[in-house]
């Protein structure tokens, strides 16, 4: 089992930054790409970033484009997703994800709150 910690959610103004991580432990082997989901209340869980583990590349939803900056580093287990001018319609519960063996892990997720 790989298990998936959150961490850096949090209350910030519009305009503001702010950097979430996620911690990959437990039988990473084989893995091929993690990322971010979010969900607002009474809506589906939607695509904002994901970075393939071995070759680096990311992928963005048009909505953070410019915005937002996923990284990895593989000798810490780690993804990271740099939030910058931040906006209200970005607060959500945000959760990692993460391919390993044909099996998606998700972590438990965690609150960014931007304030207008």
């Amino acid at each position: 089992q790989m298990q998936l910690i959150e961490s850096g959610g949090g209350l910030v103004q519009a305009g503001g930054s702010l950097t979430l991580s996620c911690l990959a432990s437990g039988r990473t082997f084989g893995r091929t790409d993690m990322g971010w989901f979010r969900q607002e209340p009474g809506k589906e869980r939607e695509f904002v970033a994901r970075i393939w583990w071995n070759s680096g590349n990311a992928d963005y939803a048009d909505s953070v484009k410019g915005r937002f900056t996923i990284s990895r580093d593989k000798f810490k287990s780690t993804v990271d997703l740099q939030m910058t001018s931040l906006k209200s319609e970005d607060t959500a519960i945000y959760y990692c994800n993460c391919h390993a063996q044909d099996i998606e892990f998700w972590g438990q997720g965690i609150q960014v709150t931007v304030s207008s």
